[in-house]
């Protein structure tokens, strides 16, 4: 049986990847009723995302968690031609982490999250950042500062919580590739247009697969 956690409510921001995944099954373990946020920015590789949350999400089900919730936060207008609105120029195989940024990416993120949640009630917001993450807005002292901004400008409380901020990605998928049917998650930055399925070259594809090797055990796509 899934335990059926401790007290509060919390919303996880979610993808359709491996790393969400598991924050679900770490917040459903430590608040009594989940809310998974989607926020749609207008990106190439959305569609394909929330299909494998709807997915992932009709194959692990818990008491804790309840339906995903899906806002709007579109950017085209101050990202312009960045590759995430048009697909070209997506990062390869042989990018670095930091070819991935997405500007604000954390900032408008949260800012649509903690309005959502202060409305209803939500005092927690989680996300699934990592330990290798390079970027300003994803930093526990962003975090604790935005959570301090959130709570004044609101008048609730918000706080912030970024549990996997100490793990690498294969020691993420080692601790819950036993429990959650992570073959059912995504990661792509170039899917294909009808079919959803990842490209195999991007950024994202390239560490999916080196992760499932360091991991120790083979993992769909």
């Amino acid at each position: 049986m899934p335990k059926r956690g401790g007290a509060g409510r919390a919303a996880v921001l979610v993808s359709g990847g491996a790393d969400s995944a598991c924050l679900m099954a770490w917040a459903a373990e430590h608040f009594r009723t989940v809310w998974p946020i989607y926020i749609s920015c207008g990106l190439k590789w959305e569609t394909a995302e929330r299909r494998a949350l709807r997915g992932f999400l009709r194959a692990w089900t818990h008491p804790n968690v309840r339906k995903p919730v899906f806002l709007k936060m579109p950017v085209e207008d101050i990202y312009g031609r960045h590759w995430s609105v048009t697909g070209r120029g997506v990062p390869g195989r042989r990018s670095s982490d930091s070819a991935v940024h997405l500007p604000g990416r954390n900032l408008l993120l949260l800012s649509k999250a903690a309005v959502y949640c202060a409305g209803r009630g939500i005092e927690t917001i989680c996300l699934g950042t990592l330990a290798a993450n390079p970027f300003r807005d994803a930093q526990l002292t962003f975090f604790s500062s935005f959570a301090d901004m959130a709570t004044r400008a609101l008048g609730r409380r918000i706080r912030v919580r970024a549990p996997f901020h100490r793990l690498t990605k294969s020691g993420l998928l080692r601790r819950y590739r036993n429990c959650l049917p992570l073959h059912l998650t995504f990661s792509c930055l170039r899917p294909a247009n009808r079919s959803g399925k990842p490209c195999g070259s991007c950024n994202k594809c390239v560490e999916w697969n080196r992760v499932r090797r360091e991991s120790g055990r083979r993992f769909g796509s």
